[in-house]
Formats: C-alpha cells, sequence, structure tokens
C-alpha cells in the first residue's frame, strides 16, 4: 500500500474512533441523565432505610425480611463495642430468666454455631452440673433424638430439654473424641445469686456471689444477717468469675459497705448525663472488716464493688486483674419478643477510672492473658501505667483494663497431675458423686450437720472409693506416687461434690473445697497480720 493511502487508511481509523467514542459517550451520559437519583442523609440513616426498601422491591429472589433485618443490625451493631447486642426472642428470653426468675429444666445454656449445641455454662447447682456436665460439651442427643448435624431447631432444643421438676432425660455428649451419656433429674433451676454463705472461722465470714440479678442484694443482705447474728467481724466477699448483671444492685452492695458520702461509682455517657452515686451511710457492714476476691472472670457490675472498696480504701482486693467492662448498656425491647442491649455510658470509679478494656482481639483477652503468662505471674500483667489514678489514702491505681488486685494471686498448675486431668476430662469425679448419692441417697438427704457429714464421708473412703471408681469405670489409673501427689487436692473437691447432694447445699460444696483454695488461703493469711 502506497505511504498516502496508509496514512489516509490511519486517519479515516482514528475519526471513526472518535465517533464511537462519541455515540458511547452520548449514549451512557443520555443513560444516566435519565436515571432518578434519591436524597439521602447518612446523619439520619435514611441511606439505610432506603437500601432495605429497595432490596424488597428490585431483588431478583423472594427475601426472607426477618433474616435480612436481623443480618442489617448485627451488622451495625458490630461497627460499636463488643456489648451491644441485638437478641432474637429466644435469647432475649434466655437472658431475662437468667437474671431475673426461675425455670424447670437441666440448668445449661447453649448456642449453636455450627449445627452442634455446645454448652457455655452449666449453671452452679443445677441438675446438670450435678451429672457432670461440662462447658464446652457438643451435645449429640436428648433421648433418642440426634440433634447434632441435622439443623435441629434450637428452640426445639431448649423444649426437648426443659420439663417438669422431676421428669427424667437422658442427654448424650460428645467430650474430646469420647460420647457420654448423662442421666439427668429436671429441677426447678433458681436463678441465684448467692452460692454460699457460711462462717469459715470464728468471726470470719464468706458470701459468694454468681450474678447480679434482680434478687441479688436481697439475697445478701439475708446472707449477712444471718453471718452477723453468728458473730461476723470480717467477711470475705467472693466474687470471682461474677459476670455482672444489674448495675443498681451493684450501687446496693457497695452502699452496705460504705460511709455516708463516700463516691460508689459514676457513669456519664455522650447522651447521658453525669451521675454520681453515693453511699447514704445506712449500710450494716460499715463497721465489719472486708476482702473481695476477683478473676479475670469477674465483670461489670463486680467489677464496680470491687473498684469501690478499692478507691476507697475500705478493704483489700486479692486474686487476679479483673475482666475490664466499663461500659452500661441499657435494653430495648421490640414488639416481637426481640431486644436490642445498648451501651449507653461508661462507669467510673471513685477516682476517675474506666476500667473498659480495649476493643483490640477483644474476644480473645482472656484466652492471652493465659498465654502471655499473666494469670500464672504479676510480673506479666499488662497495664497502662499512663492512666494513673490514686486512692483515698494516695494509692496509684490506674484504668484501661479492669481492676488490679492490691495482692495478686496467681493460678496454681502444680497439683493437676495427669490422672487428675485423665478424671477432669471424663468429669470422673461429678460421676462418681452422682454413684455416691445413688447408693447412700436417703441418708444423704437426712444429713443435717456438719460433723454428720464428717462421719459420713469417713464411712464411705472417699479415696478409696474413688480410685475403684475411676479404675472400673473409666479405664484411669495412678501409680502410688502419682495418687499421693494427687490426693491432697482430689479429695477435697470429691468431698465437696459428695456433701453437695445432702441438704447442706452449696454451702457444703464451698465449706470442704476452700480449703485447698489458694485464694483464700491467701485472704486468710492476710487477717492474721
Amino acid at each position: 500500500m502506497a505511504p498516502m493511502q496508509k496514512r489516509n487508511l490511519q486517519l479515516i481509523q482514528v475519526l471513526l474512533g472518535v465517533v464511537i467514542g462519541a455515540l458511547v459517550t452520548l449514549s451512557v451520559v443520555k443513560y444516566r441523565d435519565s436515571r432518578h437519583y434519591t436524597r439521602v442523609r447518612n446523619e439520619d440513616w435514611s441511606k439505610v432505610n432506603l437500601m432495605l426498601d429497595l432490596i424488597q422491591k428490585n431483588y431478583v429472589d423472594t427475601v426472607e425480611q426477618e433474616t435480612i433485618t436481623d443480618a442489617a443490625i448485627a451488622g451495625i451493631l458490630s461497627k460499636l463495642d463488643p456489648h451491644s447486642v441485638y437478641m432474637p426472642p429466644m435469647q432475649l428470653t434466655a437472658a431475662q430468666e437468667d437474671l431475673a426468675g426461675n425455670f424447670e429444666g437441666i440448668g445449661i445454656q447453649f448456642n449453636v454455631p455450627n449445627d452442634t449445641a455446645i454448652v457455655l455454662e452449666v449453671i452452679a447447682g443445677g441438675p446438670s452440673e450435678k451429672a457432670g456436665l461440662m462447658v464446652g460439651d457438643r451435645l449429640l442427643k436428648v433421648d433418642e433424638q440426634v440433634i447434632a448435624g441435622v439443623r435441629f431447631p434450637q428452640d426445639s432444643m431448649v423444649r426437648r430439654m426443659k420439663g417438669p421438676s422431676g421428669t427424667k432425660v437422658t442427654v448424650t455428649v460428645q467430650r474430646g473424641k469420647e460420647e457420654i451419656p448423662f442421666k439427668i433429674i429436671r429441677g426447678k433451676i433458681p436463678v441465684r445469686s448467692v452460692d454460699a454463705s457460711f462462717i469459715i472461722r470464728d468471726g470470719v465470714g464468706y458470701i459468694r456471689l454468681a450474678k447480679f440479678s434482680r434478687t441479688t442484694f436481697s439475697e445478701f443482705q439475708e446472707a449477712a444477717d444471718n453471718l452477723l447474728d453468728r458473730g461476723l467481724r470480717h467477711l470475705i466477699l467472693d466474687l470471682r468469675d461474677n459476670t455482672g448483671g444489674y448495675l443498681d444492685q451493684a450501687l446496693l452492695l457497695g452502699n452496705a459497705f460504705l460511709e455516708r458520702g463516700d463516691v460508689v461509682v459514676y457513669v456519664e455517657g455522650r447522651k447521658r448525663a453525669r451521675e454520681l452515686f453515693r453511699a447514704d451511710g445506712k449500710g450494716r457492714l460499715k463497721d465489719v472488716g472486708l476482702t473481695v476476691l476477683i478473676s479475670e472472670n469477674s465483670a461489670s457490675a463486680s467489677e464496680i464493688v470491687a473498684g469501690a472498696i478499692q478507691d476507697n480504701d475500705r478493704g483489700q482486693v486479692i486474686g487476679r486483674r479483673s475482666f475490664g467492662k466499663g461500659l452500661v448498656q441499657e435494653e430495648f425491647d421490640f414488639s416481637d419478643h426481640s431486644g436490642l442491649r445498648l451501651t449507653v455510658a461508661r462507669y467510673y470509679t471513685p477516682s476517675g477510672r474506666c476500667i473498659q478494656k480495649p476493643y483490640v482481639d477483644y474476644d480473645y483477652d482472656i484466652y492471652n492473658r493465659y498465654a502471655d503468662g499473666e494469670v500464672f505471674s504479676a510480673e506479666n500483667v499488662k497495664l497502662d501505667t499512663t492512666d494513673k489514678h490514686f486512692t483515698r489514702n494516695g494509692r496509684k491505681v490506674y484504668g484501661g483494663g479492669g481492676i488490679m488486685p492490691d495482692i495478686f494471686v496467681p493460678m496454681d498448675t502444680t497439683r493437676a497431675t495427669e490422672y487428675y486431668q485423665k478424671c477432669n476430662r471424663k468429669a470422673t469425679q461429678m460421676r462418681f458423686a452422682s454413684a455416691v448419692f445413688d447408693r447412700h441417697k436417703d441418708r444423704l438427704l437426712s444429713i443435717e450437720k456438719y460433723p454428720e457429714m464428717d462421719r459420713f464421708l469417713k464411712e464411705v473412703d472417699v479415696a478409696t472409693s474413688f480410685r475403684s471408681f475411676a479404675s472400673k469405670t473409666d479405664g484411669i489409673t495412678a501409680t502410688a506416687e502419682e495418687w499421693e501427689k494427687t490426693k491432697p487436692y482430689l479429695i477435697p473437691q470429691l468431698e465437696a461434690l459428695v456433701a453437695r447432694y445432702s441438704r447442706l447445699g452449696e454451702n457444703a460444696y464451698y465449706r470442704y473445697y476452700l480449703p485447698v483454695d489458694n485464694t483464700i488461703t491467701v485472704a486468710l493469711k492476710e487477717l492474721e497480720k
């Protein structure tokens, strides 16, 4: 092709490209110009409503509005804090029961993350705990009904496990690689706050609070009055593993120990003006010595009480650094029986500390404390030393991550022999206690005093009986050396589990178990100083 012709062809190609490009551009512009733009204002949430409306009117497939709405709510709340949560009807009902009332059933809480229910909590003193169910167990069957891996409805699981007191149900669980059937007699599940209350030794009382429910303070006051009648001079208040609850109950409890005008706590939020709560000076325990026990699972309302006692220098706080929840939630209920717990304020201890821990790796914080060795040594505790405050007497305390106790007590793992761990994995101790109860039911149920219980435990010969039971039932044996190392820690636990079946109940469990509780040991030694 001649050079002139080639140049002309290239020019024609360029002109065609320009024309085609112009036509495409005109058509796009024309399309855009014909569209209707809906005005949105992010500040009034109109875009969220618009999105849901557009999905409803235009999406290609049928939409389950409830599913989409729940997912949208969960997505929005995930951008806030870890404690602002949406609760569908069943979850809300369970949460309200846990803090407010009674129900009949087996006494566990669970969720279903992957088509298999996992036990989240075994209610203290309930039928499931006595039978040996443990947190982390996978629920496989209820009686003969398979409920795992078959998309069994969660509400149907609950209905099958709940039932009138005295009726029996067999719950089969997977624990590790084993499948274990537990025969459980349903009972009235009390939403009880006071797990135990008794005199440990002359003048020294012990009260353990499990949570802050609607009845917490009235239960506590009744227990405290009983101890006062028996000569109480110093109280050990055990808030370990107490995950909190209602703010007003924490205020009442703090008020019981503090002088008139002492600050218990104050709360403040973007839409909540600062509100200061002071003691009225009418508390019945103002003149009683006080030790408060906390752990890494002590949270929320229990931290309010511990912080008030520590900042007012009212007593000693002993244990390990608490959870670090310094947020206040308000519940908003909807007409479909679902609800929203929304964080509306932060609470601050009397010295001005907000003990809320950072949101980063929030779900793994407790795990990280174990991995980093914090629960085993005070030297490994990570405190924000820049957030410095002072107690009434001028002692330094820190915010930003829970309540650091005045005296740190590390977790003791030295007594966990391989034999003990094998028994734990199969809940051999709890099943042994149940077997003892089955054999001596009438005798156990008649015991009302500790000297009689001591005689019964000696007659049963717990040590020999348990070794035989563990060997025959679970194939677990120990060398003489391993047994001697395990026995000082294991026997009190076995005696506590057996004694719990008597009328002495939870008090008996803690009375027999506390002698091997190293935090209690430290607290009692401090009183001797």
